[in-house]
């Protein structure tokens, strides 16, 4: 393998470097030095300077050549005034690094943060660690004891930290710390959700871009939203409030002034100005749950907002500023509302940049377990006395809450309350066999409208020959017809893949470890060359 070339970037020292006659050498010079080094050799030196220490540069150039005549040293004039200015100094290392020919795969780069004044090696570190200058920095000292031509010790500082094993530790604690954070402690098991708190952990604290939760009602957005918000305030980047506010609740002419304010006598009853939900999130984090419920023309003011972080009040003729980040929820497909004209395209683009699919409670129904310790936890610590399942009632609970009986339509919601319930019911801190019994017949009740409606649809005939084609479909024997129309109306009754392949191996699924419904239905409907979307259209 070639070895590279290694080329220094550093700013000549307008003290350090300094020096004339003889006694120059006896002085320890960072620049010169460098290239005294017996095992560093310095291929090239790009020596920067700012112009008014010509007469510096030439001495040190001249040095350079004396004592390593194999290190070309290229002066290279900067335009700053003052180096003590850091506008100035950022903004001409800034036009030198585009406009260098830097060439990485030939060329190994040392930026020299030695010299020069200490906006400069600030300077220089950021544009390192931004990597406009594409290396290590190199930070250079005097030798203990000066000798005549010794040149002192370099050390190469690489700004990669994952290659520090203790500061990579350090991180990957700090991360996990945050994910058990957004998660309340609860031991999640499914390896989807956990991946995707994973993901959105390490977007919240590197992105204030809009983030997007998807979900059915109760899947936990509002809380998630709630969460991340907390982290980042613990991280010190947001200084402003939470807001959050559900846009269902946004109809006609208030949904504008509750989301953006008014001024005075803007309508009929403003006798007051308003701030609004967006200027009251301002350096904080604004939660718009069911999103999909605002209006068009709410829409189109979000947009501006969201994009330039300024808007006009309700009846209002000077913009106002508001510098928030926006968690959007909803339980709709937005593609889908776009698509039918309900919500603009132009708004769904700017908001769909990280968007996060949260699963329901049938989908993780491993989560049903660690979810209900943590309820029990909060219900003991809100109450005062701790509450458990004598190992009978538990068994006997967990045995339905996993079944295809559980709906779970109100997701994690249904689940809250009717640990609640349980536990208020509890004597001496103990649910036993007769609560569990009560709370399942109280649930089977709950979901019987749903278990009905689903039953309505489920009766709709599928029709083969628009599904498969006429040809397609003559070919299948009644059986598989037979089936094949189940399968479809099934699905079309259901809310999403997992939630169709639950209820068709309601059975095998719970001889299984782990259960992959969803799988089971794609490749069902594969063999048939049909999608999810196929059956659903």
């Amino acid at each position: 393998m070639k070895k590279k070339n290694t080329v220094v970037i550093g700013f000549v020292g307008t003290q350090l470097d300094g020096g004339k006659g003889s006694g120059r050498w006896e002085r320890w010079r960072p620049s010169v030095a460098l290239t005294q080094h017996e095992d560093v050799v310095i291929d090239r030196f790009e020596l920067l300077f700012n112009g008014s220490h010509d007469g510096i540069v030439d001495q040190v150039v001249a040095d350079i050549a004396a004592v390593s005549p194999e290190t070309r040293v290229t002066p290279r004039r900067l335009d700053i005034a003052d180096p003590w200015d850091f506008e100035q100094v950022y903004g001409a290392l800034f036009d030198f690094a585009r406009a260098y020919p830097f060439d990485p795969d030939n060329e190994e780069y040392w930026i020299h943060i030695t010299t020069g004044t200490h906006v400069v090696q600030i300077c220089m570190f950021l544009m390192t660690e931004a990597l406009y200058f594409p290396g290590r920095l190199l930070q250079t000292s005097p030798p203990r004891r000066h000798t005549s031509g010794e040149p002192g010790t370099l050390a190469l500082i690489d700004l990669d930290l994952s290659k520090y094993d203790q500061i990579a530790q350090r991180f990957s604690r700090e991360q996990q710390e945050a994910v058990v954070f957004l998660k309340s402690g609860i031991a999640t098991r499914n390896a989807r959700f956990n991946g995707m708190i994973d993901e959105i952990e390490r977007v919240a604290v590197k992105s204030r871009a809009p983030i997007l939760l998807m979900g059915p009602t109760g899947a936990g957005k509002s809380f998630l939203a709630r969460r991340l918000y907390e982290l980042k305030k613990a991280r010190r980047q947001v200084d402003g409030r939470f807001v959050e506010i559900n846009c269902a609740t946004l109809h006609g002419d208030g949904a504008g002034s509750t989301l953006f304010g008014h001024i005075k006598g803007a309508f009929t009853g403003a006798v007051s100005p308003r701030a609004g939900l967006l200027r009251s999130a301002d350096q904080g984090l604004l939660f718009l749950d069911e999103i999909g419920e605002l209006g068009l023309d709410e829409q189109a003011m979000l947009l501006k907002a969201v994009e330039e972080k300024r808007f006009l009040p309700v009846g209002g003729d000077h913009e106002v500023h508001s510098d928030f980040q926006l968690i959007a929820g909803t339980n709709r497909d937005l593609a889908r509302e776009v698509a039918a004209g309900r919500f603009r395209e132009d708004l769904f683009a700017r908001i769909n940049l990280w968007t996060y699919e949260l699963p329901g409670l049938v989908e993780r129904s491993e989560d049903i377990e660690p979810n209900i310790d943590y309820l029990l936890r909060e219900f003991g610590a809100e109450h005062g006395q701790m509450v458990r399942f004598n190992k009978e009632a538990r068994d006997r609970y967990m045995r339905f809450a996993m079944s295809h009986e559980a709906r779970w339509t109100g997701n994690f919601r249904d689940l809250s309350a009717s640990v609640t319930r349980m536990a208020t019911l509890a004597e001496s801190g103990r649910i036993n066999d007769a609560i569990v019994d009560g709370e399942v017949a109280r649930l089977r009740q709950l979901w019987r409208p749903v278990r009905a409606a689903s039953t309505d649809t489920a009766s709709t005939p599928a029709d083969l020959d628009s599904l498969l084609g006429m040809d397609a479909a003559a070919q299948l024997d009644p059986f598989d017809a037979l089936q094949l129309e189940a399968v479809v109306r099934v699905c079309r009754a259901s809310k999403s893949l997992s939630d169709a392949g639950r209820k068709l191996f309601a059975v095998s699924r719970l001889a299984k470890r782990q259960p992959n419904d969803a799988d089971r239905l794609k490749k069902y409907l594969a063999r048939l060359s049909l999608s999810w979307d196929d059956v659903q259209d």
